[in-house]
């Protein structure tokens, strides 16, 4: 099954939510590419501290989302907030809805949906501290450790990865939901 999928993801990115369902989607065949809003490499951050640096494949600007089957959102605290204020990278985030893919948000990551103005009417999950952004913009916020609204993955926190890898994958393989909406 050749599917491709993005990570949309900047400096500061949560290590885990990047690294741990990049693993398990290639795991499956799919190719994954790193999306960012500069070229080079990114900054992951884990346990309170910069860690590790990743590839970026293409930035916002020369990646096209429609060469993509689904969406990748990690969180962290500082990942959204940098793209949230990126117009390309809220355009980019948008396409995926309007074409009904499937997209996948874990932690701080629903941020970035806030901004893109693609939660409303959504049931979803995200990291508690963003719970009231989330129902203020409009989504049905749930706490558990995944949720699967129509092609929309969301979940909480680290933990939650085995989760939220395995319906991602099975989100990816089922394709585009006709329900699937912003």
């Amino acid at each position: 099954m050749n599917k491709r999928i993005a990570i949309l993801a900047t400096d500061g990115f949560e290590e885990s939510e990047l690294k741990s369902p990049k693993e398990a989607m290639e795991k499956e065949g799919f190719t994954v590419e790193i999306i960012s809003e500069k070229s080079g490499k990114i900054k992951s951050w884990a346990d309170g501290n910069w860690s590790n640096e990743y590839n970026v494949d293409k930035t916002i600007e020369n990646a096209s989302p429609a060469d993509y089957n689904a969406l990748v959102v990690p969180g962290g605290v500082i990942n959204p907030d940098k793209l949230r204020r990126n117009e390309s990278a809220l355009k980019f985030v948008q396409h995926f809805f309007e074409q009904k893919k499937p997209v996948a948000s874990i932690c701080h990551g629903p941020q970035i949906l806030i901004s893109a103005g693609v939660v409303k009417g959504r049931k979803m999950t995200s990291f508690s501290s963003i719970k009231d952004d989330l129902i203020n913009a409009g989504a049905n916020w749930v706490d558990q450790e995944v949720v699967v609204d129509e092609g929309f993955v969301t979940s909480r926190n680290p933990n939650d990865l085995p989760a939220f890898n395995s319906k991602l994958i099975e989100e990816i393989k089922e394709g585009k939901h006709e329900l699937q909406h912003a």
